[in-house]
């Protein structure tokens, strides 16, 4: 039985777009894949961990510079933890609202606590290297306003580059896009949103039957 664990990475709840196309995604995916666990990791709602100077102190120690006991061992745990529910997951469907360009402060705290050595990636004589092996993800970005067509663009995407870079970096080699990026100079949400929902759609079908 494999296992997708779909990331909501807004705190808007029913008036999140992208969660409304991920809806749309888990609906054909679920039809595709009907014995799939499907697993929410509400980034809002939950309690996670901070990202805080135990667990960078745990970290470092981990590469070798030290014992992981006392507070620093018990912050690495609770790193531990919180990591092998992702990388028990076979698939991932990531939603990431633009927020000043970027992603949000509560996805990128979850990714520096997941991104550890010996548990993401590994590091060798030769750098850095991926630790996961045949994942696959969807990843939808949204925006509020976005208008490269302007002389000063407003809102640069940094949110697919970064989280390109991300995913690779852990070993995440195949990555689907699915984009709503609102431009004020575009009259027609409504057709845009359509699409990105046909995308989701045709991405499940196709890609994670």
């Amino acid at each position: 039985m494999k296992k997708l664990l779909h990331i909501i990475g807004s705190p808007r709840k029913e008036a999140s777009e992208s969660e409304k196309i991920a809806a749309a995604f888990i609906e054909q995916y679920k039809k595709s894949n009907k014995d799939a666990q499907i697993d929410v990791l509400n980034l809002w709602t939950e309690k996670m961990p901070l990202f805080d100077g135990n667990k960078a102190a745990a970290k470092m120690t981990f590469f070798g510079t030290g014992t992981l006991e006392g507070d620093i061992k018990s912050a690495w745990d609770e790193v531990v933890s919180v990591t092998n529910r992702f990388t028990s997951a076979d698939e991932y469907l990531i939603t990431v609202p633009m927020w000043n360009g970027g992603i949000s402060w509560t996805l990128k705290n979850y990714i520096d606590t997941i991104t550890q050595p010996g548990l993401t990636f590994g590091f060798g004589a030769e750098g850095y290297f991926p630790l996961l092996k045949n994942k696959k993800a969807c990843v939808i970005y949204t925006s509020g306003v976005y208008s490269p067509a302007l002389p000063k663009p407003f809102g640069l995407d940094f949110q697919a580059a970064y989280m390109d870079w991300w995913l690779e970096f852990i070993g995440v080699a195949e990555i689907h896009a699915i984009k709503l990026l609102s431009n004020v100079l575009t009259k027609d949400i409504a057709k845009d949103r359509h699409d990105a929902n046909k995308q989701a759609i045709e991405i499940a079908k196709s890609h994670f039957a």
